[in-house]
């Protein structure tokens, strides 16, 4: 391992050297490149250099055994080494766990009731306030493509963007459907209803980065029902694209112009049009087994979300949280961590084998 160790170091020196050369600084996207590697490369290296150090330790602490007026310290010096050894060894591991390469990405949300009528719409209100809520907490910022509301507190639909680095990363083990079990307020009887709503979470793409062609979007403008501005009710500034070749359906009707709420769809499209390619190339390599944090398919159910009991239970992970009312107020970092540290778990042993 101290051989592959110490071609990341070398790798991480010449990118160094790299960003002093003055002909490489003079190139505005080399630099950027570089810049983006070093920052990479930099904590795994720190975290190396550490190991390194203290392996250089706990063989001059290993010399001072022979010494009986050493001998005590030495131990006592080894046993602190060989914790620290222990631990900077797994931070190595997850370092050199190969990068989702759309981890720094914004994202997309998709929300949308699935089985259960009214309560399904209203939790998947409750759903975009948790995550919503989330993104405050985090201090990230957070705009809404499309919320179609139901008129009672629910939505049949809600698209929106986390615009932070790393959002993608944190969140993408959310997509799949969420089961809801309670009395919903509608129920005169007091029995517990079970209801879905499905989650997409997309990595957000550049327009630019895709190729579509115009000839294959059908695009149609109307009347935006959400609120923005006493402009919005006048003018038909909402969009509606729909790309005829996959049949995908992007609305956008949150942005002040009928030009904004276009790029805007467009944008949604992109990367809808991006994340079904990825699920293509999965089912294609055919995979003889699944993480058991799971595919992220919609069609999947992850979480359920039990209020009697005060209990949200992942499936994936079997991890149990309770107090639904801070959960659903966005408290959800325990649980996020929880199937991140499942995630790398799973790829260091895959990496093992």
């Amino acid at each position: 391992m101290l051989d592959k160790l110490g071609e990341i170091e070398k790798r991480f020196e010449l990118v160094e050297q790299q960003l002093q050369d003055p002909n490489i600084t003079s190139q505005i996207s080399e630099l950027q490149r570089l810049g983006k590697l070093r920052s990479e490369l930099d904590p795994v290296v720190t975290t190396i250099r550490s190991y390194k150090k203290a392996l250089v330790e706990q063989a001059e602490a290993k010399t001072m055994l022979d010494d009986p007026d050493m001998r005590e310290m030495a131990q006592d010096e080894l046993a602190t080494l060989e914790t620290t050894i222990t631990k900077l060894e797994a931070d190595i591991k997850v370092h050199l766990i190969p990068k989702d390469p759309n981890d720094d990405k914004p994202v997309i949300f998709e929300i949308r009731p699935a089985a259960g009528g009214d309560e399904a719409a209203l939790f998947t209100f409750e759903l975009f306030r948790m995550y919503s809520r989330y993104a405050e907490r985090k201090k990230w910022k957070y705009e809404v493509v499309d919320l179609e509301d139901t008129g009672i507190g629910g939505a049949s639909y809600v698209c929106f963007t986390v615009n932070a680095p790393g959002a993608y990363s944190q969140l993408k083990f959310e997509s799949g459907v969420h089961r809801v079990q309670r009395v919903p307020k509608t129920e005169s009887g007091g029995r517990i209803h079970t209801s879905t709503v499905t989650v997409a979470v997309l990595p957000e793409v550049e327009v630019n980065d895709v190729k579509i062609d115009e000839k294959d979007l059908e695009i149609s403008t109307y009347r935006a029902s959400s609120a923005g501005g006493q402009n919005v009710q006048k003018v038909e500034t909402a969009i509606r694209i729909i790309h005829k070749p996959t049949g995908t359906i992007v609305t956008c009707q949150d942005e002040r112009s009928q030009t904004q709420n276009k790029l805007r769809a467009l944008q949604v499209l992109a990367s809808k049009l991006v994340e079904a390619e990825r699920l293509r190339a999965e089912q294609a390599q055919a995979a003889d087994r699944r993480s058991q944090i799971g595919s992220g398919d919609r069609s999947e159910k992850i979480r359920t979300y039990n209020f009697p009991q005060s209990r949200i239970t992942d499936h994936r992970i079997k991890v149990d949280v309770h107090n639904t009312v801070a959960f659903m107020d966005g408290d959800i970092q325990e649980m996020i961590d929880a199937l991140i540290q499942e995630d790398q778990a799973r790829k260091m042993g895959e990496g093992l084998e």
